[in-house]
């Protein structure tokens, strides 16, 4: 049988799903996956001062700070993709001021590109400093700020998901709000499917795909945005810039493990279609969904329409 559980963790909608002998056992093993990502959040939260992000930012400029090694091959794994995609992902975009895009209905205007550039002056991922004898993170700039809204879902969908194997769950999903890592099969036997939001109408779906022992995410322009001067503005900021992107309306990574999928999502995003693409297909196992503001969608070179 299949159960199903929706909660809220780490600020956004979860959804567990087992395919299982009976809901007694089922139940066990989803609760055993929602305590592991509460662990996660209590762990990489800026909302709580005792966390260890909240400790690291608190001493930026000032010293390092020595970290359990779960953190620090995750900041690790996150310089890395900076890497890849030339900073377009970055942990310290926490150091944004936000003064500058509050994307409500009092937003009529752009902030001057001078002012844009100085609120995102704090951003660059080189300013995170990494010791690994010592284990320790240090952010070289008093004011920098990292935060892991960019791959923390997908972490917590990926450590969920092993859990709940670990615990003998052999067939089903995590969907941390979007970022979702499905695992074996259907009661049916057949794969999961997976529906991909239209970007226009966020309820309704623009494709679906089979997935099996693979995950998904999406970054899309529908949930935030304002528009000034009839052009449409996203809430994802190019760091470089300290400017919203446009010409992209959403972006779906396919992989193996939601992490990967999260922190690939956005930076695809800022990169632009062509950039973007050229990236995804330089990478093994990683495939892509573009869909433009014109509607119009771009794929990688081993997606099968």
């Amino acid at each position: 049988m299949l159960v199903k559980r929706n909660i809220k963790l780490m600020g956004n909608a979860f959804e567990f799903a087992v395919v299982a002998e009976n809901e007694k056992v089922a139940n066990t093993q989803i609760e055993i996956a929602i305590n592991e990502v509460k662990r996660i959040e209590k762990l990489l939260t800026t909302f709580s001062d005792d966390s260890v992000t909240s400790e690291i930012n608190r001493k930026a400029g000032i010293e390092e700070v020595i970290v359990e090694s779960e953190v620090f091959d995750l900041i690790t794994r996150c310089i890395n993709i900076s890497n890849l995609t030339q900073g377009a992902f970055d942990i310290s975009y926490g150091s944004f001021d936000k003064r500058f895009w509050n994307f409500d209905t009092n937003m009529k205007e752009l902030p001057s590109k001078e002012n844009a550039k100085k609120a995102v002056a704090l951003i660059n991922y080189k300013n995170i400093i990494l010791n690994k004898e010592k284990q320790s993170v240090f952010l070289a700039r008093k004011g920098m700020r990292i935060g892991f809204g960019g791959i923390g879902k997908g972490y917590a969908a990926d450590r969920a998901k092993r859990i709940m194997k670990a615990h003998g769950v052999e067939n089903g999903f995590v969907n941390a709000a979007g970022d979702l890592n499905a695992w074996g099969v259907q009661e049916n036997g057949r794969p999961w499917t997976i529906g991909i939001a239209d970007p226009n109408q966020k309820h309704n779906l623009l494709s679906s795909l089979a997935l099996t022992d693979a995950a998904i995410a999406t970054s899309g322009n529908y949930e935030k945005y304002v528009i000034i001067d009839g052009k449409k503005y996203s809430h994802t900021i190019d760091p470089k810039t300290g400017y919203p992107i446009s010409g992209i309306k959403s972006v779906s990574i396919i992989t193996k493990n939601a992490e990967l999928a999260d922190a690939l999502a956005t930076p695809v995003t800022v990169m632009g279609i062509k950039a973007g693409l050229y990236l995804i297909n330089q990478l093994n196992g990683v495939e892509c969904i573009v869909i433009d503001d014109n509607d119009h969608i771009y794929t990688s070179n081993n997606i099968k329409k």
